[in-house]
């Protein structure tokens, strides 16, 4: 029997959302990027939802995109592979905008790290509560990848030096200074998590649904959010089949050293 990918479960009017691929920490394979694509429309449609929680199963909320999925075979990427990998980016990119405009009141519970374009989908939510271990990162640069996609979310809400610290970097930061930094909204321990979101949840309840949903509306004309992130996917997908993404990759999954990494005595003059 086959595992779900998104765990669904209804809390009083609070929808959760549990993405559930613990052995690969969550990452956004296809499948579980359209399962979770069609819960959360299925959520804006039942008028019994009044929020939702998205959390992930096992110790990682999400680790980013699947780059094991989507790694290259032969170390170099042919035309129906380039053809899928615009795809996955759409894909995620389209996720992402369904988070935005969803009309009601968003929740990430982070039970863990959150990387790549899992920290794109936690920042993408209304209001993120995160247990005290989780840590959120972009490592996409020491994969040769661009974070493209997520990075529109979080130089909105972290301003630019620190984003640049961030992105440019690849080092992620603890939950902790992600909340010093007004990231995250909440910090508990992960055995109060859950029960924290849906406390949050119910309240939100309290809440005339259309005003939320209209507020929401303003607030993302307010702050310029572009309509759709379909143009931040194409630059991911132009860089995701350069030849150094296709070897930073390998290098990851290889875990090894990439190419263009310094060597010990690169830095010595004679």
């Amino acid at each position: 029997m086959i595992a779900s990918l998104i765990l669904s479960e209804l809390r009083g009017t609070t929808a959760i959302f549990t993405l559930n691929r613990p052995e690969r920490r969550n990452a956004l394979s296809r499948g579980l990027i359209e399962d979770l694509s069609d819960a959360i429309e299925r959520a804006g449609r039942d008028s019994d939802v009044r929020a939702v929680v998205l959390t992930g199963a096992g110790s990682t909320f999400c680790a980013g995109m699947d780059l094991k999925e989507s790694a290259s075979k032969t170390g170099s990427i042919s035309h129906s592979e380039e053809s899928r990998l615009v795809a996955n980016a759409q894909a995620i990119a389209d996720l992402i905008d369904l988070v935005h405009k969803l009309p009601k009141p968003t929740i990430a519970a982070l039970n863990g790290d959150a990387y790549a374009g899992g920290a794109g989908l936690a920042l993408a939510c209304d209001f993120v509560i995160a247990s005290d271990g989780a840590k959120l990162g972009y490592p996409e640069v020491r994969r040769g990848l661009v974070a493209s996609i997520v990075l529109h979310d979080l130089i909105r809400q972290a301003g630019d030096r620190r984003a640049r610290r961030l992105l440019l970097s690849g080092t992620p930061i603890s939950a902790h200074e992600a909340y010093a930094w007004g990231l995250f909204h909440e910090i508990t321990s992960v055995d109060l998590l859950l029960e924290r979101a849906i406390e949050l949840g119910r309240s939100l309840a309290e809440c005339g649904p259309h005003a939320l949903a209209t507020t929401k509306r303003l607030l993302d004309e307010s702050l310029f959010r572009p309509a759709t992130l379909r143009g931040a996917a194409a630059i991911s997908a132009a860089v995701r089949v350069s030849d150094e993404a296709v070897e930073g990759i390998a290098a990851f999954l290889e875990k090894r050293p990439p190419n263009w990494f310094p060597q010990p005595d690169s830095d010595t003059k004679s």
